[in-house]
This record gives C-alpha cells, structure tokens and sequence, in this order.
C-alpha cells in the first residue's frame, strides 16, 4: 500500500504493487536566515520572471493545409508569447495517439523559422501506475514527449492519424485511425527560477514560507544545509560514514558508491508551488529505470536547468501529475539533478515506469539517444548515480531482482517479473525509451557501478 502524505486531494490507494509502505519523513528543525538576507534574496527571486504555459486547442486542418486523406488537426500562430519547451496532450491517458507529430517553430532572436521536427508519440509508457491515487486523480492527460525548441515565439503544428493497424479495420474516420479527443497545444516557458548570484545556500527562496516548499527545502537536511543549492560529492570513507549514521551501524564494509554531486531542486529554481504538497514513498529500491527525456538535444549544459523546469512545468501542469515524474535527471555533460521532491537518498515514489514505480528509482537523461550516442560523461553519471542510490539498498548493479507489476503493456498487473537491477524502460513497458543508443550502454554502466561499489 503506498500513501501519499499531506497531499491536496489524493487519498491513501493501492496500485497493485505488493510489500510497500509508506515512510514518514520527519522535518528537520529549520533556523530562519536574518531578516536582511531573506529580504534581499526574495526581492531577486521576485523580479526573476516565473515562467508558465499556454494551452491551445487544436483544430481541423484546412483541405489546403492536409497532407493526406487521414485525420489531421493543427494549429498556426505566430507573435504570440515566448515559450522553449512544447507538446501536445489530449484527455483520456490511457488513449495512444497512433500517428505523426511534427512542428516548426520562430526564433524570438532571428524570426526566422525551423524546419519540421517530429515529436514523440511513445510517451504512454511514463507516468503513475495504474490504479494509484496520482493516477486516478482525474487530472491526468495523454501526452506525447515533451520537445524543446528553444526561446521561440512562433509555432506551427499538425498532428496526423495513421492508417488502422489492423488489416480491414475501419473507424468512423475511414482506413485509418481516430485522433484522441481533446488535442491541445502545449507551450511552456520555463522561466528565470534559478536563485540569484550569491545567493546564500541557507536562505529561503521567494515563497518558501507555505509548508510545502519548506519541507522540499529541508528534504535533503539529513545531507546538506537547509535549501541548499547542490548536495556535494564525498569520497568513499565519508560516503561509508553516512551510510552508518542514516541507516545504523554495519557488520561488513558496505557496497555502496561514493556520493556524487547532486543539484538540488532548489539549485535548477523548481517552483515548489506547481507541485501538489507532501511526498510519496516507496519501501525501498530495489531496480533503476534508465529513460531519456525524448526532447531532443539542442541545447546547452548551462541550459539544463531551464529544460529541467520545462519538463516539470509539463509534467504537473499540463499532464497533470503530481511533481516532475523522474527521481534524478542527468545533462549531457553528466551533471545530475534532483528530480521529484522527497530527498534524494530516499525511497521516492516516481512517475517514470508505467506498471514498476513501486521499489524503483528512475533516471532520466535529458535529450534524446534512439541513434545519437550517449556522450561518455553521461555514462559515468549514471554509474555513479546507481552505486551510490543502490547501496542504500544492498542492491548489486549487475544482478537481477524481482518486481510485482501493476499493469502495463508488457506484463499483467501482479505478475511478479525478474528484471535487471538496472534496467531500461523498455525492459518494463513495450517502448523505445530509453532509445537505443541508450539502451546499449547500460552494460558498461552496471559494470562501473559495481566497480564503484567496490565489488
């Protein structure tokens, strides 16, 4: 049973995963920054410019404007307001969109416009397990991966059913498949929500005076100071020590990776407000689901942490969920991130792996790797990454563990499946994330791990 505390709306539910349990986290005591310093610091936050979405329904394309006797909706509009990250979502999550997504976008800098791109369809597999609360919350949308773009504010779109899988089969729309109902446009503009140079590690963000954004601030007390920006890296002796002060003492030397750095969510300027307040968790992790975030890799390192509050906006906003679905995300040049708010040496209950959220932690690297090759410092990232979060857990990197799944396309709610301890999400859910370029360095990754393990 997992229970999800203080949270705006959502009841205590099962979603079918067995031996979970909720854990209670207690709040460290926080000690309030001088009235100087948190005056000044919120002043900065509050002229940063906070970012939001635009949702626009598509409609019916013009005979002129179709390309093909199927099904199609769009949209065209430009000079409209500034967005980087956009989607498309439509009513029923639990409907696939069978068909082709493309958009071309304007420049806010150059005004001129890109060429057609394809966002990704395959997006079904990510999300709350059926079942759960977070999932039957009546929010929840399909959606399609998320893209970035960039800073643009021009934006065209159509949307394209395919012809009906099966042989013979006909819909109200003739040969070929029905759109979902209720297709909209998503643009999300992430916003300026990283703190401010200089700003002090301990001093509160804007806003963090309601209770869920202080107690996302004071998650990760037990490892860093109150809100602080990034969660430093340790060496292995003071990773051991940790581990015996968080959990108890040890009878052996654990296996257990030395500590990487992490930013916080406080570090990538997360609004805590968007969320819904508490946290979920899990009794334990026992897998790591490995993703790729599907949005494509045109952007920059510095860059990261404005498509991380993209996707989160996209997330909860627009899809519905209750925080960003990930536990941890990873940049290009292997920078790891805080994903969903809970404490990142914790059992957080993610959003990532359709039918396996429970006892599992998913990792999400930002970009796009069907046949772009994951760059090597992303590899190291997650080798460090999964030796480190498994060895919380007593979990081997290179071993296989067993899961209960809660239902998805590849295996039946409450089959009980033997998967690697680290694991792509296909191997859960019938999809091509984590892409295959991805998918194929997670040996090496499960080798590194161990070795940082010290196995």
């Amino acid at each position: 049973m997992f229970r999800i505390v203080a949270m705006r709306g959502f009841l205590t539910s099962s979603i079918g995963v067995t031996c979970a349990a909720m854990l209670v986290l207690p709040l460290t005591p926080l000690t309030p920054p001088t009235a100087s310093a948190a005056a000044a610091v919120t002043a900065a936050v509050a002229a940063a410019h906070p970012g939001g979405t635009r949702s626009l329904p598509l409609v019916p394309l013009s005979r002129e404007r179709r390309l093909a006797a199927a099904p199609e909706q769009g949209l065209y509009r430009a000079g409209g307001e500034r967005f980087s990250l956009l989607g498309v979502v439509w009513d029923d999550p639990g409907t696939e969109l069978h068909g082709r997504v493309q958009v071309r976008t304007r420049s806010a800098a150059t005004r001129t416009w890109s060429g057609w791109q394809d966002v990704g369809t395959q997006a079904a597999g990510h999300g709350p397990d059926p079942g759960s609360a977070e999932r039957t919350s009546r929010r929840v949308r399909g959606a399609t991966a998320p893209l970035w773009v960039g800073t643009s504010d021009g934006v065209d779109v159509r949307v394209r059913a395919t012809s009906a899988a099966a042989p013979g089969r006909r819909t109200s729309a003739g040969p070929h498949e029905s759109l979902p109902s209720g297709l909209r446009l998503e643009l999300v503009d992430p916003g300026d929500g990283t703190p401010p140079p200089g700003a002090p590690a301990d001093v509160p963000p804007a806003g963090a005076a309601t209770g869920a954004a202080r107690a996302a601030l004071a998650a990760n007390a037990d490892l860093t100071g109150f809100g602080a920006l990034e969660i430093p890296e340790l060496d292995r002796r003071a990773t051991e020590q940790e581990l015996a002060r968080l959990r108890g003492p040890v009878s052996a030397t654990p296996y257990i990776g030395p500590r990487p750095r992490i930013v916080t969510r406080r570090g990538w300027g997360a609004d805590e407000s968007l969320r819904e307040a508490g946290f979920g968790y899990t009794k334990k992790v026992k897998a790591v689901f490995l993703h790729h975030t599907g949005s494509g890799n045109q952007y920059d390192c510095s860059q990261a942490p404005s498509v991380i509050r993209s996707i989160y906006r996209y997330h909860v906003a627009s899809m519905g969920w209750r925080d960003i679905g990930y536990d941890f995300l990873v940049d290009k040049c292997g920078t790891i991130y805080e994903g969903r708010a809970g404490g990142v040496a914790k059992a957080v209950l993610g959003a990532h792996t359709l039918g396996f959220n429970g006892d599992s932690t998913g990792i999400a690297v930002i970009g796009t790797f069907e046949t772009a090759k994951p760059p090597g410092a992303v590899v190291t990232a997650i080798a460090r990454l999964t030796a480190w979060k498994l060895g919380f857990y007593g979990g081997d990197p290179r071993g296989r563990t067993y899961l209960t799944s809660a239902g998805g396309n590849l295996y039946p709610e409450g089959k009980n499946v033997r998967l690697n301890v680290i694991s792509g999400h296909r191997d859960g859910f019938a999809t091509e994330c984590p892409g295959t370029s991805l998918y194929a360095s997670l040996g090496t990754a499960r080798s590194r791990a161990a070795r940082y393990q010290g196995r």
